[in-house]
């Protein structure tokens, strides 16, 4: 319900609301200290009614008319900084004036030291040019019969910059303008010229981006008196959706008091022939201080709970962030405490990431789900391993040149097993470079993790992570040469010894000779077979058809054992490689990492003494930390102190 508008012939400036219910009060002084101590820099929005118009549309007269006192007046931009106005109705005659700004309080003696006043602070901070500032002034104005309002009053709209107005000064208001009215919690309390297309307006159009339905925008219509013709159509039309309406005023025209411009408003919209038809609760200053006060109280209301839970979640999460800081160390048996902490949950995450395949704390990144990765890289080694093998290609061209070169003085029909081996170690050879690449992939990846999982047990005593990168990096080097060492041993075994005492050879062997017949057949009739076995495919014979039998035959036989050897001198490379890395990563989580970090810290790096001297960087995030969360505790302490007053306004 809109209060009951009050006069007083006896005070300068007559009251324009009744002193609304007491309870909102307090609730109001909450909101503006909350603004004072600056909350929103915790990404904290508070309601507020944001004043925006485009240039010389009349918002600072708006203003004066609700303040009863006078503003900066002049040609272009008059407001430069975002100004912060707290009116508060004050039973005592005699009205007080402060203006803050940059942690600075100024007391105002005379109502006509204001505009001065504002104009040296905007100065001070924005420059002599005609630039502009986000810096907010706040001009606090305690008087009999001003309401009680909050109103934040943005540089006006303007496109072209004049004199020494920067370039992109459009720019520069638009988005100051955006950042006071995005917030759900603001008011927008859009002043518009009657001469002006309400369609094409630029506050208009800015407050439609955020506000499309219109139902945070109140729309102050001033110049009514000079721009009467159409108005009433404009404001019940309403083409623009202003959700909370209009309310058309008649501000000071010259030398004019308040009082005067007040009386002459009352006329003006009681005698008009086409301003009368106006609705009256839709006209003059005292019905918009009415509605503002109306507006105000409802919105705070309404998001105070959403601004105590905020608060409270924002405080949660940074006495946590302050918590994960390392505690200041005061002495070495401190230090080494923290030393062993941080090598043992370093231990204890990589055997989680590397050894057991945990990966709860990178859940949603999949370069640490370790054992994953692993398994696409044997994966690939197999696919690569395979794929060197040419079954089908130049069919036993390769066996028969094997031959040749064996032959010799000896009993015919008789294979050396020399011949065997011989194109065993040509084999091998062709694919020995896939197990070196395999290691390398594994420890470059390995690296990553280690690095990576180092970096968040280490994160809170840098001074230690140049050491204890280096001793991980030294160590992953040297477990890498040893698995090197490895793999090139297994290669030469391979080379030099043809064994397997897997039974599958035979039986692959049988199934392959199997084939014979077939092939003969092929070979006769110089043409092309398929063997269905072990995925080998079509083969091409028509290159044999000169070569002798026995030749034939005994590369024949060769290839088939070859091919059902080679299967599990495969089998086998990637089956000890999986073991050997498992082994390695074992011997580097549990053996060898801390044996090198403590070697690198403690003996050669004095680490130690080190960790007791806390970083500038984190030094000033915990003082950053501790900042934000005494501002946090502090705006919910004002918060729980009115809380119970908006249950009861609320009821």
């Amino acid at each position: 319900m809109i209060p009951q508008l009050l006069y007083d012939d006896n005070q300068k400036f007559p009251p324009l609301v009744a002193s609304y219910n007491y309870k909102i009060r307090p609730i109001l002084d909450a909101v503006d200290k909350l603004r004072r101590l600056n909350v929103t820099q915790e990404g904290i929005s508070l309601p507020t009614i944001v004043v925006v118009g485009d240039q010389s549309s009349g918002k600072s007269s708006v203003l004066e008319s609700l303040a009863g006192i006078s503003l900066p007046r002049g040609q272009n931009i008059c407001t430069r900084v975002p100004l912060i106005m707290r009116l508060q109705h004050h039973p005592d005659p005699v009205p007080e004036f402060v203006l803050e700004f940059q942690k600075k309080t100024v007391k105002i003696t005379e109502e006509s030291q204001i505009s001065e006043a504002i104009n040296k602070a905007t100065v001070e901070i924005a420059g002599n040019s005609k630039g502009i500032s986000n810096v907010p002034l706040t001009l606090v104005v305690k008087k009999n019969g001003v309401p009680d309002l909050t109103m934040v009053d943005l540089p006006g709209i303007t496109r072209v910059p004049v004199g020494d107005q920067p370039k992109d000064i459009y720019d520069q208001i638009s988005g100051m303008i955006m950042d006071y009215i995005k917030p759900e919690e603001s008011i927008i309390l859009n002043v518009l010229s009657a001469s002006v297309d309400f369609t094409t307006c630029e506050s208009i159009c800015m407050s439609r981006r955020v506000d499309s339905s219109g139902k945070r925008t109140l729309a102050v219509v001033t110049k009514c008196d000079r721009s009467p013709d159409g108005l009433l159509e404009k404001v019940t039309t309403n083409e623009v959706n202003i959700g909370l309406g209009y309310i058309c005023v008649r501000n000071r025209i010259n030398d004019e008091t308040f009082e005067e411009a007040r009386n002459q408003e009352a006329i003006l919209f009681e005698t008009h022939s086409l301003l009368s038809k106006i609705d009256i609760s839709m006209v003059g200053i005292p019905v918009l201080a009415c509605r503002l006060v109306e507006i105000q109280s409802v919105i705070i209301s309404r998001c105070l709970p959403d601004i105590v839970k905020k608060i409270n979640e924002r405080l949660n999460t940074l006495v946590s962030d302050l918590k994960k800081l390392t505690r200041i160390l005061t002495g070495i048996p401190d230090a080494m405490v923290a030393f062993m902490q941080v090598i043992g949950s370093l231990k204890e995450t990589l055997n989680k990431v590397l050894i057991k395949g945990e990966f709860d704390e990178y859940e949603n990144e999949k370069q640490m789900h370790c054992n994953a990765r692993f398994a696409e890289m044997v994966d690939q080694l197999s696919k690569d391993l395979h794929a060197r093998v040419k079954f089908s290609d130049n069919f036993l061209v390769e066996e028969m040149q094997v031959l040749e070169e064996a032959n010799g003085i000896r009993l015919p029909h008789l294979l050396p097993h020399l011949v065997f081996r011989g194109l065993i170690q040509r084999k091998v050879n062709g694919v020995a470079d896939l197990p070196v690449s395999f290691v390398n992939k594994v420890w470059n990846y390995l690296e990553i993790v280690c690095v990576r999982v180092l970096m968040d047990r280490c994160g809170n005593y840098p001074q230690l992570l140049p050491l204890m990168s280096k001793a991980t990096q030294n160590v992953i080097e040297k477990m890498k040469a040893q698995f090197n060492e490895r793999v090139v041993e297994m290669i030469e075994m391979e080379m030099i010894t043809d064994y397997t005492c897997d039974p599958d050879f035979v039986t692959t062997y049988n199934k392959l000779m199997g084939h014979r017949d077939q092939f003969l057949k092929a070979v006769s009739q110089c043409q092309s077979y398929t063997v269905n076995e072990e995925g080998y495919g079509t083969i091409n014979t028509k290159h044999l058809g000169s070569v002798s039998a026995n030749t034939r035959d005994q590369a024949f036989d060769l290839k088939m054992r070859m091919a059902a050897y080679w299967k599990i001198v495969l089998k086998r490379l990637v089956d000890c490689l999986v073991l050997q890395m498992r082994f390695f990563m074992y011997k580097l989580v549990n053996m060898e990492l801390e044996v090198e970090i403590v070697n690198e810290v403690v003996v050669h790096g004095g680490g130690i003494q080190k960790m007791l001297d806390e970083p500038p960087s984190l030094a000033r995030k915990r003082a950053r930390l501790q900042g934000s969360i005494s501002l946090l505790q502090e705006s919910k302490k004002i918060i729980e102190n009115v809380m119970d007053v908006v249950l009861v306004t609320s009821d």
